[in-house]
């Protein structure tokens, strides 16, 4: 009678999280093309307007890149109504809070206000797409604004260039090869009619998703979207970007010298498919069991055991084309990084070839399922995730199904989909160093 009971309070557990978890939505496209997601949920006063440009650095021009990010700081510029410097005074005056951000994909904008601004949000919005201006001193300020960004973030800071080098390095042919944030010298290069052609091409309305989400009324957020949006003109079709990489066949050995850090780290890096692509949920589950929490193998075996290195993880940094499996450690004393890479290599060969166990399974299940249940947490976070299931996966629906993905991975499948994709011969090995004293002298 106890184990019945226990049964059935897990069963009526389950049936609550899914049901706790469900996100309702609706979407439609407007005749400009645009398309409109919209998810109501009334437990709080606020509300998340978002617009999601398809669009990201692998758009660009191989000789004018950084403008994706560029034109994440340039459309808070101003607008035809908006005087430059308003943007965010607007915004904080009326209880709200917004950024932005940009990946190789694409480029999001989003607000947070009190859902009585709703109609403030979207004009904003519809400000931002149908009447910015891009003109010569909004591109001279932001170049600035860019460069300083750049030598903040990337150059002076520790570990800053370990992005780019990776994809610089695992990627031949593909745009995913150059960093986001670009070259200062292409945008010093770019005249004010590439920046408006730029803009001309990727922020139309055809390339955008508007997310509304929270405290709405479904109809009449519907009568506001239509009379703020409705009204811009369609932008011209474009063909997307489409280049193939061949497969890597033998390993690829790279070094970067970083001025900012005393302890050198080990990347080990392979190409992965599309985050679309089931494989790519396989490696997140992969991931899990290397390097997520103190219990994990390499975590245990390198930090806690052995005292090898200071930290190791290990992640798959899932992108729309490709992705890169990423297993990296920094030594711990006189460790060596080859010493640090054949210890990872270790771990992951028996993956490759031997089942985890039934216990390792059901607690990677466990993790998933919790990480579902706090995923979406906030209004905002739907918001971007509604965007992000939609145009890069191409199914808005997978916020609700995506754990049936993971539930469904079978340790079999863990076992060979380690075996296609994580091998010596298919990887980038990169050795991030401290810069030697004999270099930076001789620059000096």
């Amino acid at each position: 009678m106890k184990n019945y009971a226990i049964l059935f309070v897990c069963f009526l557990w389950t049936i609550l999280t899914i049901n706790a978890q469900q996100v309702d939505f609706e979407e439609y496209d407007l005749d400009n093309g645009m398309h409109v997601i919209l998810h109501q949920d009334n437990n709080a006063p606020v509300v998340t307007v978002s617009t999601y440009y398809h669009v990201g650095s692998k758009d660009e021009n191989p000789e004018r890149t950084g403008f994706a990010h560029f034109f994440e700081h340039l459309l808070f510029e101003g607008t035809k109504n908006i005087p430059k410097g308003e943007w965010d005074k607007i915004l904080t005056s009326n209880g709200g809070t917004g950024n932005a951000t940009t990946n190789q994909d694409r480029t999001y904008y989003y607000e947070v206000f009190p859902s009585n601004q709703l109609a403030l949000g979207l004009w904003m919005e519809s400000e931002r797409l149908r009447h910015p201006i891009i003109g010569q001193v909004g591109v001279d300020t932001q170049n600035e604004v860019v460069k300083e960004e750049k030598r903040m973030r990337v150059d002076n800071a520790p570990y800053g260039q370990w992005v780019s080098q990776v994809f610089k390095n695992l990627f031949k042919e593909h745009p995913y090869k150059w960093s986001v944030i670009g070259s200062m010298e292409h945008l010093d290069a770019a005249t004010l009619e590439e920046f408006q052609a730029f803009n001309k091409k990727y922020y139309m309305p055809n390339n955008c998703t508007l997310v509304v989400a929270g405290d709405i009324n479904i109809k009449e957020a519907k009568i506001l979207i239509q009379n703020y949006f409705g009204g811009i003109p369609r932008g011209e079709e474009f063909e997307r970007i489409n280049i193939k990489e061949e497969p890597i066949t033998e390993t690829i050995e790279a070094t970067f010298e970083d001025p900012n850090i005393q302890i050198p780290a080990i990347f080990s890096v392979y190409r992965t498919p599309s985050s679309k692509e089931r494989d790519a949920y396989v490696l997140n589950m992969i991931s899990s069991v290397l390097t997520s929490g103190k219990s994990s193998r390499l975590y245990k075996k390198l930090v806690d055991e052995k005292k090898k290195a200071l930290e190791v993880a290990a992640f798959n940094y899932s992108l729309e084309d490709y992705g890169a499996y990423i297993v990296l450690a920094l030594p711990l004393g006189d460790i060596s990084l080859d010493d640090l890479l054949a210890e990872m290599d270790e771990e992951i060969l028996k993956i490759q070839t031997e089942l985890i166990s039934e216990r390792d399974y059901q607690k990677l299940q466990n993790k998933f399922e919790n990480q579902f249940v706090n995923s979406n947490s906030s209004v905002q976070g739907i918001a971007s995730s509604l965007s992000d299931y939609y145009v890069i996966n191409g199914d808005t629906n997978l916020i609700n199904t995506e754990i049936e993905i993971y539930r469904s991975i079978t340790r079999e499948e863990i076992r060979e989909v380690a075996k296609k994709y994580l091998n010596p011969n298919q990887r980038l090995e990169l050795k991030y160093l401290p810069k030697s004293k004999e270099i930076a002298s001789n620059e000096k």
